[in-house]
């Protein structure tokens, strides 16, 4: 199962976010995952926001679905806009 956050900016834009590769599970994808993450330990992340704005590519730590607070990752958000 894909393992997803939703976080509210100041804005009142929802923003939904998720591991890029993590959609399916597979050889493939564990792959993917290993490969995409950088030498620092960061992993591609993808946030859709629910209004007009647009998608937002981040980089973060393997564990940012349990280590970054809200206000972190909408931080992270803003700053990639």
């Amino acid at each position: 199962m894909m393992k997803q956050r939703e976080v509210t900016d100041k804005h009142k834009t929802t923003w939904t976010c998720v591991q890029a590769y993590a959609a399916t599970e597979s050889a493939a994808t564990d792959e993917a995952i290993k490969r995409s993450e950088t030498d620092s330990g960061a992993v591609p992340v993808v946030c859709t926001p629910s209004g007009g704005a647009q998608t937002v590519r981040l980089e973060l730590s393997k564990d940012w679905l349990d280590s970054l607070s809200d206000e972190e990752l909408t931080t992270a958000i803003a700053a990639a806009q």
